[in-house]
């Protein structure tokens, strides 16, 4: 991790980028116009000198239409294998992806920082979020109307319009988080 909370620059999601991007027939700048990025931003991320955030991540995989393994984890690969990723508030680790005919499946164990509020953008279509809470207050949902959930709650929401993910108090959150993406 870097010190402006960014994960470090992996040329290997570079290349997995450029690869899903030009598998779509997407040029770097349509891309970067869907994802709401800039394209030297885009361009940095595929060659490995941008250092991507968890919302550029996001933003890339939701407008690529994939989940965010297929950006940060090698086909093959086991989870572990994936670097952290961080954001304005969370720094999520990868735990497992699971596959079924009609979605995958992504579970992280998240850490939401406090006094810090994280704009997330929209996921693919029908992509639906799952977080049980381990410790603290968690506020997240679709950014107008966020769900609150104490230690030992569960929330779910669409994750296909723009939501935020934020604490109630000064205490750190711990909890997991499910992410569902239809195929």
């Amino acid at each position: 991790m870097e010190p402006d909370g960014t994960s470090r620059a992996d040329p290997a999601v570079g290349e997995r980028l450029r690869a899903l991007r030009e598998a779509r027939g997407v040029s770097l700048s349509a891309l970067a116009r869907a994802a709401g990025i800039g394209k030297a931003t885009l361009s940095g991320l595929e060659h490995g000198t941008r250092n991507p955030t968890l919302e550029t991540l996001y933003a890339v995989a939701g407008a690529l239409g994939v989940p965010l393994t297929a950006l940060v984890l090698a086909p093959g690969d086991p989870p572990g294998a994936a670097a952290d990723v961080r954001g304005a508030a969370v720094t999520a680790t990868l735990l497992e992806v699971f596959e079924e005919a009609g979605a995958t499946f992504e579970l992280f164990w998240m850490r939401v920082r406090p006094g810090v509020v994280q704009h997330s953008p929209p996921h693919a279509p029908g992509v639906t979020e799952h977080v049980t809470v381990h410790q603290g207050v968690l506020r997240a949902g679709p950014g107008p109307v966020p769900l609150v959930a104490r230690a030992g709650e569960h929330i779910s929401f669409e994750a296909d319009v723009p939501h935020v993910y934020g604490t109630v108090g000064p205490d750190e959150v711990v909890a997991n988080l499910l992410i569902r993406s239809p195929r």
